[in-house]
């Protein structure tokens, strides 16, 4: 197996909530409710962890309530190299409503000091000499321009190993113009960044194209129930998952990430790769947390997962790393 970095620098505390749909402006009975770290660059270490990898977790800590993540990161065998530090991670609510609605209320992180970035950069250097894959996801917190976070991408490609990009908004936008080996929007985040309405696969295929075009070689776009739509090099290929019942989308789109670096390093066809992540993806969404590839409906998914070529590509199937 693969040895992977993940890079976090806005880690959070999530509350995670499940409760019947809301009644707003009375009180509300909640079902399960669990308090756990999380951030974009953890969750996808724990999946990549559970699929065999070994997995470096960095970026910067808030050292005030730094313990959970200690323990989180002792138990699930992920290798802790976080600059800590001054203040806390932010703690953020994700109601997970009956019906399948997903209200998130994000909080407010720690600011970083001047010379933050620059402490990451020189943990990250040896880390880099040493990994197969970077995965670079999550938000900003106060302090981290998105021309840092541009800056960390360069860096990261100019070690030669392929750097996996999740984020959105304006970092979205800087990290694209150092041209990651791959990036994972959402329809939402793909739209934000093309400054559009992307109302259908024709138009999310085109602004995939415009970033293939400009220079990057992987754009897997997670469509929610409409599947994952992915143009790479070797072709493009749109993917279908069964039909679940939604408890909670959170760690959804952080879990097809892993899934899909996960085929890829295994050297695994595309449609393989790309069906795995899917219906990886479809089995986190089933409860809070984490996609589990030892869940026991797991095979099922996977195998009513459906992948297709997207119509007038010719794909091969190959995966050039």
């Amino acid at each position: 197996m693969a040895n992977i970095l993940t890079v976090t620098l806005n880690p959070a505390l999530d509350l995670s909530v499940e409760t019947p749909a809301l009644t707003l402006g009375e009180v509300n009975r909640t079902g399960n409710t669990r308090l756990e770290p999380a951030g974009k660059g953890v969750n996808v270490a724990r999946v990549l962890a559970r699929l065999g990898h070994s997995v470096t977790v960095s970026g910067l800590l808030g050292e005030t309530n730094a313990a959970p993540f200690e323990r989180l990161f002792e138990a699930e065998a992920l290798q802790d190299s976080f600059v800590r530090i001054p203040g806390h991670n932010r703690i953020n609510v994700k109601i997970a409503e009956s019906g399948g609605r997903v209200t998130d209320l994000n909080g407010r992180g720690f600011r970083i000091p001047e010379d933050t970035l620059q402490r990451l950069e020189f943990r990250l250097a040896p880390l880099l000499s040493e990994c197969d894959a970077v995965v670079i996801g999550g938000s900003l917190p106060e302090g981290c321009s998105p021309s840092g976070l541009a800056r960390l991408v360069t860096r990261a490609g100019r070690s030669g190993k392929p750097v996996w990009l999740d984020t959105s908004g304006d970092a979205l936008t800087a990290g694209i113009e150092s041209a990651p080996f791959a990036v994972k929007p959402n329809t939402d985040e793909l739209s934000g960044w093309a400054g559009m309405p992307l109302p259908d696969i024709a138009a999310i295929e085109s602004a995939a194209a415009r970033l293939q075009a400009g220079g990057v070689p992987h754009v897997v776009v997670s469509m929610g129930a409409n599947g994952v739509f992915w143009r790479s090099p070797a072709g493009t290929l749109r993917s279908w998952a069964p039909p679940v019942s939604v408890v909670s989308t959170v760690c959804a789109g952080d879990t097809l990430l892993a899934g899909m670096l996960h085929g890829i390093l295994d050297q695994q066809s595309a449609e393989a790769v790309l069906q795995f992540a899917t219906a990886l993806s479809a089995e986190c969404v089933q409860h809070i947390g984490a996609g589990d590839p030892d869940a026991p409906d797991f095979p099922t998914l996977l195998q009513e997962t459906r992948v297709q070529s997207w119509p007038g590509e010719n794909n091969t199937g190959e995966m050039p790393l």
